[in-house]
């Protein structure tokens, strides 16, 4: 990512914190819209769960300098979603959902650079937290043959 989308999501980030129970309830509210069959994967209370997307979303950008602990942050967010039942198809209902929420709480803000930039992140999450799940996916084969 180039400087000025990070700056780009850095800047819309803080004006969404602002917003940040109503974002997060708009982001649920449009993921269970797009697929209603998500919802089983949530067991906590969305009050709870909606605070963790948000306190997710602000440790992933202030990391967004440091790619390496990023990487790795992101891979065993990966393992752990494919543990609760995350699969690869619901990654791209989630990026929607993401960038639904963030038109919504932005609005005119929400300008096509700042889409692109939120897009351009969002990319370099599924991907790496897909690898992390199939990673997880190896690690559970594996010890599983070793065990016989």
């Amino acid at each position: 990512m180039s400087p000025d989308q990070v700056h780009l999501i850095r800047k819309s980030f803080a004006e969404l914190s602002r917003l940040e129970h109503v974002a997060a309830l708009v982001f649920y509210r449009r993921l269970f819209e797009l697929d209603p069959k998500l919802r089983s994967l949530f067991t906590a209370d969305i009050e709870e769960q909606s605070r963790k997307l948000i306190d997710m979303l602000g440790v992933l950008i202030s990391m967004l300098e440091r790619p390496v602990g990023l990487e790795l942050e992101l891979r065993a967010m990966g393992a752990r979603h494919a543990g609760y039942g995350v699969k690869d198809e619901h990654y791209a209902t989630v990026g929607q959902a993401l960038l639904d929420m963030l038109a919504s709480a932005l609005g005119e803000d929400f300008t096509p650079e700042v889409r692109a930039a939120w897009t351009e992140l969002y990319g370099a999450v599924e991907s790496t937290m897909k690898a992390g799940a199939l990673e997880s996916d190896s690690d559970v084969l594996h010890d599983h043959r070793a065990d016989k």
